[in-house]
């Protein structure tokens, strides 16, 4: 911890925040902390790895004490920092002097930032990347209201954690700085948005950091599943929002599939939707930010003509219809997710959602077929959609967006399944999120 501290001293004293890890059992780089095999995350160290990893330490002998040594894995391996709450650019050095890389890096609750990046032997790249840090407090004494399983979610915790994978994921070097003077764009959702913690469900706001240009934005998940309208205000997940929205950030809401059912937190469209909808709009403008309102997903219900059976009623129109009598930016995710499920088809389509066979995933006795939930292929799909529609539509966003990510990508041009390629995070569950 004492070189950990120094490192951040001194930096300090530049006039920035910035950590400095160097990975491997080698020569170390000046002003960096080392961290080889062994080291492991305590509250008192505040680094090290973290959930049960166990990854190698790699010395290949060179002169450059970044690349000649590195830490590997045959399976995902997680590294956390202790980190106060705010914005953090994070960029890693991957590649390995003797051997191909290929690595795959997620954030906190499986946020994607890297996908499948492939390295050749003696090849060594430094990615980067924006990671939102946050804790439930907003201010002395008053916190956001967590859910019974969100307390031990990665989220919420005091610390930010990296899970590296992929076929050889080779670590050379980690540094964090803070940085705050990128946009943030807040999400407000429910388990459709929200980060997933668990496979195999997913949710598009846990992938769309990866449609993000380096150091342009950073993305912070407050949507929880189950959640309401009502209920985002009543767990002070707004009040929390709104103490940190600044001029420039950015308010997606994205709220109907448990608004609309009967209780306590329902509400009508066109009367006390809308109503609920304008506080998160008002509170978005008090604060110079600019809210965004995101029409609910499609449930996964066809007719025997393989029409989706819409079953959202007119919520979807109820917020068309406030986003532009309000002169509010707003992205149609319902009707791409009609035309996406349409243009698979009724049996292509479940490859978007949690419907696997028994024995599937670990300790998974029965089969699981779900058709509001996603996994990570549908996920990465509706990410996919809604950077397609900020470019296509022109959105304030859309200098954010790397566009060679979404290249020849639409609704109705969707990726092959077959290809797709994406590291499971050795965490599981066969408990549906709340919600439906």
């Amino acid at each position: 911890m004492l070189g950990l501290f120094l490192c951040v001293i001194q930096c300090r004293a530049q006039g920035q925040d910035m950590y400095a890890f160097d990975f491997g059992s080698g020569k170390v780089e000046h002003g960096y902390v080392k961290v080889d095999a062994l080291m492991r995350y305590t509250d008192t160290s505040g680094y090290g790895f973290d959930l049960d990893s166990h990854p190698i330490a790699i010395d290949r002998k060179g002169n450059d004490p970044l690349t000649s040594d590195f830490c590997t894995s045959s399976s995902p391996f997680f590294f956390s920092v202790r980190l106060p709450e705010g914005n953090y650019q994070v960029t890693v050095l991957l590649g390995d002097d003797w051997q191909s890389t290929e690595t795959t890096i997620k954030a906190e609750s499986r946020q994607l930032m890297v996908k499948n990046l492939k390295t050749p032997a003696g090849k060594h790249v430094a990615v980067s990347f924006a990671v939102n840090v946050r804790d439930s407090l907003i201010k002395p004494g008053t916190s956001i209201k967590l859910k019974y399983d969100e307390h031990d979610k990665l989220d919420w915790d005091n610390k930010l954690t990296l899970e590296f994978s992929g076929a050889r994921p080779c670590v050379n070097a980690i540094t964090i700085k803070r940085n705050d003077h990128i946009p943030t764009i807040f999400l407000a959702g429910n388990s459709t948005v929200t980060d997933q913690q668990v496979e195999p469900w997913a949710s598009w706001g846990q992938m769309f950091p990866y449609f993000l240009k380096p150091a342009t934005a950073t993305v912070a998940n407050y949507a929880v599943s189950g959640c309401t309208l009502k209920a985002f205000i009543a767990e002070r997940r707004l009040e929390k929002i709104a103490r940190l929205l600044k001029p420039g950030d950015y308010l997606f809401v994205e709220f109907a599939h448990n608004d609309q059912k009967p209780g306590h937190d329902h509400v009508e469209p066109y009367t006390t939707y809308n109503e609920y909808l304008r506080i998160f709009i008002d509170s978005a403008h008090a604060h110079g930010a600019i809210p965004v309102m995101v029409t609910s997903t499609c449930r996964r219900f066809f007719d025997s003509a393989g029409h989706v059976i819409p079953t959202l009623g007119e919520y979807p129109d109820a917020m068309r219809y406030e986003a532009e009598k309000d002169h509010v930016e707003w992205i149609d995710l319902n009707d791409m997710t009609r035309k996406l499920y349409e243009t698979l088809g009724p049996e292509d389509s479940k490859q978007l959602f949690v419907q696997y066979a028994a024995g599937t995933f670990p300790d998974q006795e029965k089969q699981l077929a779900d058709n509001t939930h996603f996994n990570d292929f549908g996920a990465f799909e509706l990410a996919k959609c809604v950077s397609w529609y900020i470019l296509k539509h022109q959105l304030s966003l859309m200098k954010c967006i790397d566009e060679k990510k979404v290249h020849d990508f639409s609704p109705t041009h969707p990726d092959d399944f077959k290809e797709w390629d994406l590291p499971l995070t050795p965490i599981f569950s066969s408990i549906k999120p709340a919600g439906n």
